[in-house]
């Protein structure tokens, strides 16, 4: 898939002093840098190979993520941390979930992963923050295990290679218009230095 084989990718989350933070997240690579003749990436569906397609609908692409978990950016179970671009587009209500740790699973990922709108995902994650504890950390664990390995719910949405970008989303449905999506995209841009 090209290298470097472990793939790394600013995410928000809580990680110090309490507060929403921009760190580093280790996958392993899933897609290939194929670009087009002006040197933009391909759509993800032309890069996502067949093998990571199969790495992403078993999660085995998140393993590297336990270099988040010993550094302690991110925990075994909480919100999933999503792109700095979709963050952008979160109402502040919904930017609660950085309240607490990401996890490399939560109660979004075991009530429909990709295959739930955005606003029901933003919803698990605050419904998790409010009910935060051991046993239910356990129960999201166990019930990660059976999704993803027994029953093997994949990444995909709809006809998707992969899940809709938040602000997509927005835009797509009509929830905002084209100026607030270019903005908020400039805004995510900015905060990744690009």
């Amino acid at each position: 898939l090209g290298s470097p084989v472990l793939f790394t990718q600013e995410r928000p989350g809580l990680t110090k002093a309490g507060k929403e933070t921009i760190f580093k997240m280790y996958k392993f690579r899933t897609m290939t840098d194929e670009r087009d003749e002006n040197g933009e990436l391909l759509p993800d569906e032309a890069r996502l190979t067949r093998f990571g397609k199969w790495l992403r609908s078993t999660s085995l692409d998140e393993l590297p993520e336990t270099i988040n978990i010993l550094n302690g950016t991110m925990s075994v179970i909480g919100p999933r941390p999503q792109l700095v671009r979709d963050m952008v587009f979160m109402t502040k209500e919904q930017r609660k979930r950085h309240t607490a740790k990401p996890g490399l699973s939560g109660l979004a990922q075991i009530n429909g992963r990709n295959d739930i709108d955005w606003e029901d995902k933003l919803e698990w994650d605050l419904k998790y923050i409010q009910n935060v504890g051991f046993l239910t950390d356990l129960k999201i664990a166990a019930d990660t295990v059976s999704k993803a390995f027994v029953k093997r719910e994949g990444i995909t949405e709809g006809d998707m290679a992969t899940a809709e970008d938040f602000g997509d989303y927005l835009l797509s449905r009509g929830k905002i218009s084209q100026k607030e999506y270019d903005s908020k995209q400039a805004e995510a841009r900015e905060l990744l230095g690009k």
